[in-house]
């Protein structure tokens, strides 16, 4: 390869480097919104706050403004790595017993908590006020502001309870666990926890 051979290929190199550059840069982005995030979801949404005082679910507002504080907040990110990291599944311990075992992300758990500790999953159920389901569906409605698929463990959960009361017997054993505010994410038998959520079996393999 002569001189000239080798000037020309470094030159073709920062040449094609150049134009590299000059493709990836663009204009500036203005004509697009900021991201939604560090707001509250209930004091936001008018329609949202006329409707549960329609509908008498008003006395709860002080919780309904609590809890939308969290979800125009820190549960908004909270919902984007619970779905960023998907759970992952352990058929086998590591010493090759059989556990099958779903392990979830901490930001799923997270979310998990907060709502239930908010009692989402029960409010109707434990308060006989006028409106607590307008309240409850307030809540769920802000709730997926951050996330919805922790909303099928928690409607689950929340469905249950009218179910099992045409179980006196099994009711009296469960409904205690069901409808604590309390969340247990720990893999141990229900009878070790004072708080359970209600999950769906499925026969498929």
């Amino acid at each position: 390869m002569n001189k000239h051979t080798e000037f020309t290929a470094l030159d073709y190199q920062q040449f094609d480097c150049q134009q590299h550059k000059t493709q990836a840069e663009t204009h500036p982005v203005f004509n697009q919104p900021t991201a939604l995030e560090n707001f509250n979801t209930y004091l936001s949404d008018t329609a949202l706050q006329y409707w549960v005082k329609a509908y008498s679910g008003d006395w709860a507002e002080e919780q309904l403004i609590a809890y939308g504080e969290r979800c125009g907040g820190d549960l908004i990110e909270a919902g984007f790595q619970a779905n960023e990291n998907k759970p992952e599944f352990y058929p086998h311990d590591r010493f090759g017993k059989r556990i099958d075992l779903a392990k979830f992300h901490p930001a799923y758990h997270e979310l998990m908590r907060t709502a239930i500790e908010a009692d989402m999953h029960s409010l109707p159920w434990k308060s006989d006020k006028k409106g607590a389901h307008v309240a409850r569906a307030g809540m769920v409605y802000q709730h997926m502001n951050a996330d919805a698929g922790s909303g099928c463990p928690l409607t689950m959960t929340f469905a249950a309870v009218p179910a099992l009361q045409h179980a006196p017997e099994v009711a009296k054993e469960w409904l205690p666990k069901i409808m604590a505010p309390v969340y247990d994410e720990r893999n141990v038998p229900y009878f070790d926890k004072k708080g359970v959520t209600i999950g769906m079996a499925m026969t498929e393999k």
